[in-house]
């Protein structure tokens, strides 16, 4: 399974009811709406995600993680993870993990706190 595709079952699963909006799911994962379409394309046929009309106004398509979709994410997650840990995570000692962990949490903080205009400062 390619990392993209990974990455769009894992974005689904984490939501509450594993759908999301298209737009919002080529956004979570960094790809172009056009990319993320052909990729959910490949990940409908193969039975992994299926597609819904949105609820509120029948205009938009939601992607849903189908239950043999969560299998191969829980399945993938293992090989995953334990990538992660080999190549990444093995090469630093517990305080540059700790400093890295920190820079993270306040990068994710910062894109979630709306940026302030010059004029608001």
């Amino acid at each position: 399974m390619s990392l993209a595709a990974y990455d769009v079952l894992v974005q689904l699963a984490e939501t509450e009811e594993r759908r999301m909006r298209m737009t919002e799911l080529a956004d979570a994962v960094l790809l172009s709406r056009s990319g993320v379409t052909r990729l959910v394309d490949r990940l409908e046929r193969a039975g992994l995600v299926g597609r819904e009309r949105a609820d509120r106004d029948g205009r938009g398509v939601v992607a849903v993680l189908t239950q043999q979709g969560m299998d191969r994410l829980r399945a993938a997650a293992g090989t995953h993870l334990s990538g992660v840990a080999k190549h990444f995570a093995s090469t630093f000692d517990s305080d540059e993990l700790d400093l890295f962990g920190r820079a993270c949490e306040r990068l994710m903080h910062d894109a979630q706190v709306p940026e302030q205009s010059s004029a608001d400062r």
